[in-house]
């Protein structure tokens, strides 16, 4: 055999041999951890990246109220607890714990989790996409933290107790506000003196875009369009809730704004309300205005109308059993959702369906009820029977109405592990 075809031969097999170990990089199956710190709770699944199967998921709720741990593993029981969860710290540990517990939980040590993807809520503009947790990466978080009050303090807790248990683990940070990147600059620009966007990049940013592009995603299948070729509302309503225009399956606009506060009222937030309040409260309660921003992010919304809680089921329970108050925050927040679908609509200019999704929107049949009634000139039509539905994909408009209305639970878990997987194989 000539030199050459010695050479050649060496090079084909080189090639050969980097393919087949890039294939094996490609498809190697993965456990994913996924951890979704929202304001009040903190969602999370272990996932097979290979299947895209759960292998375990649970929800710590009612964070900083009581507490409430559930938990399954994928073949087991699912089992709940009532513990005490002062704050997000504690609700890593109970994960912890709980995946790893020898009778119902889905693995024997904290070294087969190979991936963690971390929900983020506030990038600024620093991020427009995923990224592999550096300090530098960690750095720049924290210095959203006063964007993001609420969230990125717990993200920034999630992540570090996350390495605390398992050192050496990749983690990826997965931002709420890159789906929003595409909304026009008349849209995210506020009327303020142009300087302080120039300055501070002080702007409308969004959130829950994780949700919203997951959801729009799955409701253009559903109704059977191309979502290029579709115009949605997504309404993600949750204890943080947001509603987004997606136009051609791109945002053009969404209800929170530089910070979670803005947009609909939510379970302690106070969402849109003339910026002069600051200035007035100050004054008559002798209050900084820090202090008054706490209040507004942490004492308002549906439990500060409402006297009783930030969690609907208690609003629910409280309208049931007539307390006025109770009444008013659902009705309060219905009536803003139902503005919010009627700008949208005219912004885009004109509607083919409307999704419900998160822990409200996918289980509340009385706000879906109340946040489209009087919609019918918009050809609106909900079916009660189908709208009883709690927490399952379902059409709930009737055949007659000219926009479809679905309930889709939302699956942020998933689309994280998805861009934890393509970060850490990279």
């Amino acid at each position: 055999m000539g030199i050459e075809k010695i050479i050649l031969s060496y090079i084909l097999k080189c090639r050969f041999k980097y393919k087949i170990t890039r294939y094996k990089q490609e498809v190697l199956e993965m456990k994913v951890l996924v951890i979704n710190c929202g304001s009040s709770s903190l969602k999370y699944q272990l996932i097979d990246s290979d299947s895209e199967a759960v292998i375990a998921k649970g929800l710590c709720e009612r964070i900083g109220i009581d507490g409430k741990l559930t938990h399954q593993t994928i073949g087991k029981d699912k089992y709940e607890k009532v513990v005490a969860i002062p704050e997000h710290n504690t609700a890593v540990k109970y994960v912890l714990d709980a995946l790893l517990d020898k009778e119902n939980g889905a693995i024997a040590s904290l070294s087969e989790i190979d991936a963690v993807g971390h929900r983020i809520v506030h990038g600024g503009e620093k991020f427009a996409n995923s990224v592999v947790i550096t300090d530098d990466v960690m750095a720049a978080i924290e210095e959203c933290n006063d964007l993001a009050p609420l969230h990125n303090p717990a993200n920034l807790i999630g992540i570090r107790a996350c390495q605390a248990h398992m050192p050496g683990v990749p983690m990826v940070a997965v931002f709420d506000t890159a789906f929003h990147q595409t909304m026009p600059d008349k849209a995210y620009t506020y009327a303020i003196p142009y300087e302080y966007y120039e300055k501070y990049k002080i702007r409308r940013y969004g959130f829950h875009g994780t949700s919203h592009s997951f959801v729009s995603k799955r409701l253009a299948e559903l109704v059977g369009k191309d979502i290029k070729d579709t115009k949605m509302i997504i309404c993600h309503l949750g204890n943080g809730s947001s509603i987004t225009a997606v136009d051609g399956g791109k945002s053009v606009d969404t209800s929170m704004g530089l910070t979670p506060l803005a947009g609909l009222p939510m379970g302690t937030r106070s969402g849109d309300i003339d910026p002069a309040i600051l200035e007035f409260i100050a004054g008559k309660e002798g209050k900084s205005v820090q202090e008054i921003t706490t209040i507004l992010n942490k004492e308002s919304g549906v439990s500060g109308l409402s006297g009783v809680s930030s969690d609907f089921r208690d609003l629910d329970n409280g309208m049931k059993n007539g307390n006025d108050r109770c009444r008013l925050a659902l009705d309060v927040f219905c009536y803003s959702v139902k503005k919010y679908i009627g700008a949208y609509a005219a912004a885009m200019g004109g509607l083919d369906a409307i999704a419900f999704t998160a822990g409200i929107g996918e289980n509340n049949s009385y706000v879906r009820k109340m946040s489209t009634t009087g919609l019918g000139f918009m050809g609106i039509d909900i079916d009660d029977d189908k709208n009883a539905v709690r927490g399952e994909e379902i059409k709930i408009s009737t055949e007659n109405s000219h926009i479809q209305v679905w309930v889709i639970p939302t699956n942020e878990e998933l689309a994280i592990a998805r861009e934890t997987v393509e970060l850490v194989n990279r």
